[in-house]
């Protein structure tokens, strides 16, 4: 059999619609699929089984133990993946999938995997003229599939009879049929225009924007039944374009979503599991013991749980988990936990010390208010106001990738006129609250702020200095750190300071002195910092006097 003839249709004996929905019952594997058979749909085996037969008759492996060996589909890749993401059928014959979303930890073998899959597309897919491509967040990244596919054809007489490698353009030929798969452009916009039949995304969590995305999203609509693959390690980043399609995934397997041609797999341990124990790693690595060695993956998790960092990187890698930094400092689940709900009004006529964060032009501006809690003894409260300029919140957005003019719907953060940020309009809020709050002290930064703290000052205020150096904000940086462990800091889970917590890497002196790192966070934490400037200004010694009213502020 030739690669050629793969290419020729199943003709299965057409069966009679109440024999095909009974037949196809038994692959009724959630909500999706229940409205998907109502729908008409229905389940081809032939047409599922027939991939299977591509893998192991014409692909071969070219690496590692398995190295000339038939490539034998381990059991999720055949029962979990290519059965249903091929099987399933609209009432016209064509596929009823669109859309893949795999998301799988490391090491399952999902880049050879996608690279059998793109060689599928190209030669036994009934697709005249078919276009395929692999893509990725560059070059690099998106040629490891190319890479592997040319191998499998070099290894592989029937499809090296067919198909030409042009390794120093990363493109596969099938000249007879006018087809194609090549790597895709790193370059967003030359995505535009193409008829893509088949697309892999590897890696969808390192995208650093959307616009690839978007530019292919809806290249195969001359299409019969076009399909884009994307495969994917968990990522850090909840405004990415990944985290977005990993949370309609969720919604579509819940049956929140009903979207028939979108197909889901997800392997990953649930935030409530005990990420140590070998039952859990097995939930989310269904190639354990195969592809991944157990007794490696058991020191690697022995190494994890001496260091946070490598938890974390354990987590995202090794169970799928998305995490919420690179490296982590602040635990967000502890901070989601952090505290229970209270009424505002316990805080009118309280004593409050504030921590003002400016920016200098453009970007975020910040005002945290820390309550020592009046109904919980060492319990804390911190109140947040975030302004940002009006006139370039969108290009923010996509620079941030944050939700700023949702956000400033909701009440969260204020846009103020112009494309700078508005001071007056800041001393105005700050003046206001005055009016509400007992206002002890205002910490500031000298660096953006000596003029609004001048004002401030004659406004009435007692105006502190607090510079940006170790010996300032290490303490409140602890004690924020602190508090969220313990449970007791109530924050009213104001998106927009969690977005700058999950944002935040410290940074450490030799003293073992700690700070928020502006310049080695990927994202803005000035909500976070504000709130250390608050806590520092209201450390209290034992007798309930300012730590700073007895050896001074540390100006640095």
């Amino acid at each position: 059999m030739t690669a050629a003839r793969a290419r020729s249709r199943s003709k299965a004996p057409r069966k009679k619609a109440g024999s095909v929905k009974s037949a196809s019952q038994k692959w009724v594997r959630g909500v999706a699929d229940e409205h998907a058979l109502r729908d008409g749909c229905y389940f081809d085996e032939a047409a599922a089984a027939r991939v299977v037969t591509f893998f192991s008759r014409f692909l071969r492996h070219s690496m590692g133990q398995w190295a000339g060996k038939p490539f034998d589909l381990e059991q999720w890749q055949r029962e979990d993946v290519v059965y249903p993401l091929f099987g399933w059928k609209r009432a016209d014959g064509a596929r009823r999938h669109r859309l893949a979303y795999i998301e799988i930890p490391k090491k399952n073998g999902k880049s050879t995997f996608c690279s059998g899959l793109a060689l599928y597309f190209l030669t036994a897919d009934n697709e005249p003229g078919a276009e395929v491509y692999s893509a990725a967040a560059d070059r690099e990244q998106a040629s490891i599939v190319y890479n592997e596919a040319s191998q499998m054809v070099r290894a592989s007489p029937e499809l090296a009879a067919h198909l030409e490698r042009i390794d120093s353009r990363k493109t596969i030929a099938f000249k007879s049929q006018a087809a194609s798969y090549k790597v895709m452009s790193r370059d967003a916009f030359s995505a535009e225009g193409k008829k893509i039949h088949a697309l892999i995304f590897d890696e969808l969590h390192a995208q650093r924007d959307r616009r690839l995305w978007d530019a292919v999203r809806y290249g195969g609509a001359a299409r019969r039944q076009p399909m884009i693959v994307s495969i994917t390690t968990a990522g850090y980043d909840r405004h990415s374009i990944c985290y977005e399609q990993h949370e309609y995934a969720t919604k579509v397997r819940d049956g929140v979503i009903t979207d028939s041609s979108f197909f889901q797999y997800i392997r990953a341990a649930e935030r409530d599991d005990d990420w140590t124990d070998p039952k859990v790693w097995a939930k989310a690595n269904p190639s354990l013991g195969i592809t991944i060695d157990a007794e490696t993956f058991a020191a690697d998790c022995r190494e994890a749980q001496q260091s946070p960092t490598k938890e974390n990187a354990f987590r995202r890698y090794r169970l799928n988990q998305w995490t919420e930094q690179d490296v982590r400092w602040l635990s967000m689940a502890s901070w989601d936990e952090s505290g229970d709900e209270f009424d505002p009004a316990i805080l009118d006529g309280q004593p409050c010390w504030m921590g003002l964060d400016l920016s200098a032009t453009k970007d975020l501006s910040a005002l945290s208010l820390a309550f020592r809690h009046p109904e919980r003894e060492g319990h804390w409260i911190l109140l947040t106001k975030a302004w940002a300029p009006e006139a370039n919140a969108e290009e923010r957005e996509r620079r941030d990738r944050a939700p700023y003019v949702t956000w400033a719907k909701q009440g969260y953060i204020t846009l103020t006129p112009g494309n700078v940020v508005d001071h007056d309009r800041i001393r105005a809020e700050i003046k206001a609250i005055g009016q509400r709050y007992d206002v002890q002290k205002v910490a500031f930064d000298p660096y953006n702020a000596s003029q609004i703290a001048v004002q401030l000052t004659g406004d009435g205020f007692h105006v502190v200095q607090m510079r940006q150096g170790f010996l300032s904000l290490s303490e409140p940086t602890k004690l924020l750190e602190t508090l969220v462990l313990t449970k007791r800091l109530h924050h009213g889970g104001h998106p927009v300071l969690r977005w700058c917590a999950s944002n935040v890497m410290c940074e450490q002196d030799a003293a073992g002195n700690i700070k928020p790192s502006k310049s080695r966070s990927t994202e803005k934490i000035d909500c976070i910092v504000s709130g250390v400037m608050a806590l520092g200004v209201a450390s209290t010694d034992d007798d309930g006097v300012s730590v700073y009213e007895t050896r001074g502020l540390v100006t640095l």
